[in-house]
């Protein structure tokens, strides 16, 4: 039959997405960490509103934080993807002062990496220790290749869902129906869609793994950082976008992971490939 091809170009694929996890093993979790993780997630829950650092301030501790980060997320960067050709490690940390909302983020400037924070987010930290997890989590979407591996999966999921309509649809022009160009090119869209959002929760969490790592390196604590993540703020702004908390959403077992890895980092236990890679 004719759609068996189509199938197993399908099912192939799928193989070829699900090869696009994590590229190091995240730590287990342990009753303890879960534990704790609650207890320091409730309390996080219960903050009330910040004091607003000034802009002054705010650049201090930036040019404090980022270049004690950049020194360790470099190294890491660089003893990491040694097996990598030509990957990038020299990243271009700097404040976002165009950007209104609160948000920190990790993206390429044609092929330069680099990384940005903006300033309302400065002036919302409370702590050193923030703005190294932040930076350091960053860092770990760049060491992870994410981005690279998301738009691997953009390509992967648009092509299943288009072969797979577009095959329906042939088999049913070949009986007498009619073949919807409008319906498979809303499966490729869809499919682009589905493939960007795959292991997105797993990305999050191998940056939370990387970025504990690189923090601690940097001489910062990265589970007194990772409380920023932990606060109750809205997933979208006020314009109806996602904000940083809805991009970076809050929960228990964020705070787990960087505490399993701190406690892994104290007993002498190194990062782990995945046995996918």
């Amino acid at each position: 039959m004719i759609h068996f091809p189509k199938l197993t170009i399908g099912l192939a694929l799928v193989a070829g997405l699900s090869a696009c996890g994590t590229t190091y093993q995240l730590p287990e979790l342990g009753a303890a960490q879960t534990q704790q993780a609650s207890q320091m997630f409730a309390a996080a829950q219960q903050q009330g509103a910040r004091p607003a650092l000034s802009t002054s301030a705010a650049e201090q501790r930036f040019r404090r934080v980022s270049s004690r980060i950049k020194a360790a997320g470099g190294k890491y960067c660089l003893a990491l993807t040694a097996e990598q050709k030509d990957f990038n490690c020299n990243v271009n940390v700097a404040i976002d002062y165009k950007m209104s909302q609160r948000n920190a983020y990790f993206t390429y400037d044609n092929s330069q990496p680099i990384i940005r924070i903006s300033m309302p987010m400065m002036r919302d930290t409370q702590s050193d220790d923030e703005v190294a997890f932040i930076l350091g989590h960053e860092y770990g979407h760049l060491i992870g290749r994410h981005i690279e591996k998301q738009q691997q999966q953009a390509i992967a999921g648009a092509i299943i869902l288009g072969t797979i309509t577009a095959a329906a649809n042939g088999y049913s022009a070949s009986h007498g129906g009619y073949y919807d160009d409008a319906a498979v090119a809303q499966s490729v869209a869809a499919g682009a869609a589905h493939g960007t959002q795959a292991y997105s929760q797993s990305y999050e969490l191998e940056s939370d793994t990387l970025g504990t790592r690189i923090a601690s390196a940097a001489g910062y604590d990265p589970v007194k950082g990772a409380m920023f993540f932990a606060r109750p703020e809205a997933a979208k702004t006020s314009a109806g976008n996602l904000s940083f908390w809805g991009t970076h959403p809050p929960d228990e077992k964020r705070l787990a992971t960087v505490i399993a890895t701190s406690d892994e980092i104290k007993a002498d236990v190194g990062l782990r490939k995945s046995v996918t890679q």
